[in-house]
């Protein structure tokens, strides 16, 4: 359980990144913005993508490990008849074959193939650790780099938009996936299952747990007005809420724990009578053990 101090400008950020960024490049613009140190972001997005990053301020930042392991959703294009280094537009071409003879049929079949729980083998640049050092590192080195597959879930991997030019066929998608799960990777998947390699070339996330675009602030704006969301809010738009009486709440505002209210495996928020935000919680054994304590 980790005990918080306050930060009077506490709460998540809804970034709509821009292309060419780094999610460590948003940080950093934004802790100019907020004036602290104190941010972090939940869930990395590449340089070449687009759209919601969410980034915690002062306290917020002990959400954004719960909050990173929520569903995202994306809107991706995909090029089938090439292969690239690092399974997106940012790497070499390393292979060519033509996907001009791909049935519509055979597209909607590979697509449904990669749909539903699956076991992904994350790209060779990645920030996943082999041996203490990231995938990345070791790739640009020229090493071969074994990573394990992973169970992760494609919840739905649907084609909006199938545009064939020579060689080559650019398909639009929507995706909404679980934590983890390298839309790269799938890309690299579905052109390898239609036997002429595929590549990301565009990615916008659209969501991340209950927060989407339409909450997402370009960084422009939010250097003429910091929009923060609450803590308060932050917690009870993404967890089950759990309200408390006095007893209760002093209880928890000193590390305590309750008793299980059945409100399922995942964090749960605490809400104190006045409304307040107080902790975050698991159950667990019949007890609702703190995770995070945010009350003064």
């Amino acid at each position: 359980m980790d005990n918080v101090d306050n930060t009077d400008n506490s709460g998540l950020v809804i970034v709509d990144k821009p292309a060419g960024w780094t999610s460590h490049d948003v940080v950093g613009r934004m802790r100019r913005l907020a004036r602290t140190r104190r941010v972090g972001h939940a869930g990395t997005l590449d340089p070449m993508a687009t759209g919601v990053l969410v980034l915690g301020i002062g306290k917020a930042t002990r959400l954004l490990g719960h909050l990173a392991l929520t569903d995202k959703a994306y809107d991706a294009t995909i090029r089938l008849g090439e292969s690239t280094n690092t399974d997106d537009a940012e790497g070499e071409i390393t292979a060519t074959a033509s996907a001009a003879g791909v049935a519509d049929e055979a597209l909607r079949a590979g697509v449904e193939s990669l749909t539903g729980p699956i076991r992904q083998v994350p790209p060779q640049v990645s920030a996943i650790k082999v041996d203490g050092k990231r995938a990345y590192k070791m790739a640009r080195k020229g090493e071969e780099v074994a990573l394990a597959a992973r169970p992760v879930t494609v919840h739905e991997f649907t084609i909006t938009d199938v545009r064939r030019e020579g060689d080559v066929i650019d398909v639009d998608a929507s995706v909404t996936c679980s934590s983890g799960t390298y839309i790269r990777a799938l890309a690299r998947d579905l052109g390898a299952r239609l036997g002429c390699g595929g590549h990301l070339t565009a990615l916008r996330r659209t969501r991340v747990g209950p927060y989407d675009l339409g909450m997402a602030r370009t960084l422009d704006r939010l250097a003429e007005k910091l929009e923060i969301l609450p803590m308060a809010d932050a917690v009870a738009a993404a967890f089950p809420r759990r309200d408390v009486s006095q007893d209760d709440a002093r209880k928890v505002a000193h590390g305590g724990r309750l008793p299980a209210a059945g409100l399922g495996p995942g964090p749960v928020g605490v809400f104190g009578p006045d409304g307040s935000l107080l902790a975050l919680v698991e159950e667990k054994g019949g007890a609702a053990r703190p995770l995070a304590v945010f009350a003064s």
